[in-house]
């Protein structure tokens, strides 16, 4: 029986494999047109994130110069008062948190006195001898030691305990400085930190907000008479203003700065440092 005969049609696979073309060119279209899209909307986001961010750090900005205005005011009454107490302004769309604080309500190691700073050794938990001698020692890295002891003697000391070097008997310039003085162990500092500015007066304030420093100047008051918590306003004023600014696109930025406010200045105010964060 013969065989039949099928005719070969070229024409027929062709358009077959040029469908194949066509569709794999559509996946590929499709894999593209998805990956500008996704891009897309990451630019878009990050995009939003940026100006949300601008307009927030504008409001935190806006708000610490309101509050320096505030501070500032002519009429003693209608300043805004430095309590700790959170109070909240609205810059342009931007609602914005502020906070201020009285350096004073905290102890700086610079020039308090090394009872104080050994009474706040003590409240955090130290032994009375190794709260007396880490005092003392940062009494003589600050320069404020009531008993200068010899060069010779106190570099000895720190090279016994494999420290090259000795205290320079100068004000601090960061607080992250007393983690080089003979005895300070990182767990103390770390205690110690939060009750700590480089900005406040020799004494703090016995109106202190900060338990911690009232504890410790309550120590220091049973063997000297503490200044009266009813003075009057010191000329010169030194706050910490805290302000968190809440933006589009869910942004959130934290300004802290600390400035001194008093009519002798210049300006009326005088900036001493600017940082991001709380």
């Amino acid at each position: 029986m013969p065989r039949a005969l099928y005719r070969y049609d070229a024409g027929r696979d062709n358009s077959g494999f040029a469908l194949i073309i066509v569709l794999w060119a559509l996946v590929l279209i499709a894999i593209i047109v998805a990956h500008l899209t996704a891009t897309g909307r990451t630019e878009i986001r990050i995009a939003n994130n940026i100006v949300g961010n601008s307009v927030a750090q504008a409001g935190a900005d806006g708000a610490i110069f309101e509050a320096i205005f505030n501070l500032s005011d002519p009429q003693p009454k209608q300043r805004w008062p430095v309590d700790g107490n959170t109070r909240e302004v609205v810059i342009g769309d931007v609602r914005v948190t502020i906070r201020l604080d009285d350096e004073a309500w905290w102890i700086n190691p610079s020039s308090t006195s090394p009872g104080v700073l050994e009474a706040l050794l003590r409240v955090i938990g130290s032994d009375p001898e190794s709260a007396r001698r880490l005092a003392n020692a940062i009494g003589e890295w600050v320069g404020s030691a009531p008993v200068a002891r010899p060069q010779d003697t106190v570099l000895a000391e720190y090279r016994a305990a494999g420290l090259d070097y000795r205290p320079p008997g100068s004000q601090l310039v960061t607080l992250d400085e007393l983690s080089r003085v003979l005895g300070m162990t990182p767990e103390v500092l770390a205690a110690i930190r939060p009750h700590l500015t480089l900005f406040g007066p020799s004494q703090p304030s016995v109106a202190t907000a900060d338990p911690i420093v009232a504890e410790a100047l309550a120590e220091v008051a049973e063997t000297t008479p503490a200044p009266s918590a009813d003075q009057p306003p010191p000329d010169v004023l030194t706050v910490r203003i805290t302000a968190a600014a809440f933006g589009p696109h869910d942004a959130r930025v934290t300004r802290c700065v600390i400035v001194r406010i008093g009519a002798v200045l210049p300006l009326g105010y005088e900036m001493l440092a600017w940082r991001n964060g709380s």
